[in-house]
């Protein structure tokens, strides 16, 4: 072999080896600051439900309802509105109550609660 043709293999080798983004890579979420009181996260939680996000999964024997905290029920409402609208201007504001994360909130360890209590029954 000449050596172009092996300079290249090793080039191919090398380049084979650096891992590949996956499409979620630069995925974000909008979830409720954890710093924001309770009455501020209810009047965003109030406005994302009633301008757009898909707040019935946390409703009473709904699947996300638990844990049924204001915090929890935010930050579902937040990304509901943020993933619908934030390709057409829509913001991960709503006040200053929330934040974008680019952790997975359905795998983060917060979610230790809502696991203990449907397991713990």
């Amino acid at each position: 072999m000449s050596r172009a043709l092996l300079w290249i293999i090793l080039a191919l080798l090398i380049v084979s080896t650096i891992p590949q983004q996956s499409d979620g890579q630069y995925e974000q979420w909008c979830i409720a600051d954890e710093q924001t009181p309770d009455d501020v996260l209810l009047n965003a939680l109030d406005w994302a439900c009633g301008n757009g996000a898909d707040c019935r999964k946390i409703n009473d024997d709904q699947p996300c309802y638990f844990p049924n905290t204001v915090k929890d029920h935010a930050s579902y409402a937040f990304n509901s509105y943020f993933q619908k609208f934030k390709h057409k201007g829509g913001s991960c504001y709503f006040n200053g109550a929330a934040i974008i994360t680019e952790l997975d909130p359905s795998k983060h360890e917060q979610n230790l609660e809502s696991f203990f209590y449907f397991y713990s029954k």
